[in-house]
């Protein structure tokens, strides 16, 4: 089995910092890509970043900036560093990755969920 762990999140004010962390954990033999998402009340969920097997990165451009992806590839995780929060970064985030798992077959792994929220 494989799952995908979150942690961080919170509370954060206008123009400060929050930290996310994913872990995956269980059987897990390569790992393509780790991402985050969100999703605001009433909204569809949104890409935020990915980072690949190569270490390259991408942003959605409104994050381009504040937002930072990284991970440990010893422990099966990534990081998502939001920095100059604002109001509207408020939402559940969720982390995603399609890994090789105990079938030897690439699939899409979901988080939790974390709610952040960005307020004074």
């Amino acid at each position: 089995q494989v799952q995908l762990v979150q942690s961080g999140g919170g509370l954060g004010q206008p123009g400060g910092s929050l930290r996310l962390s994913c872990t995956a954990t269980g059987t897990v033999f390569a790992i393509s890509t780790m991402g985050w998402y969100r999703q605001a009340p009433g909204k569809q969920r949104e890409l935020v970043a990915t980072i690949y097997s190569d270490d390259s990165t991408a942003y959605v451009d409104s994050m381009k900036g504040r937002f930072t992806i990284s991970r440990d590839i010893g422990k099966n995780t990534v990081y998502l560093q939001m920095n100059s929060l604002k109001p509207e970064d408020t939402a559940v985030y969720y982390c995603n990755s399609e890994l090789e798992d105990w079938t030897r077959r690439v699939r899409s792994y979901w988080g939790q969920g974390t709610q952040v929220t960005v307020s004074s």
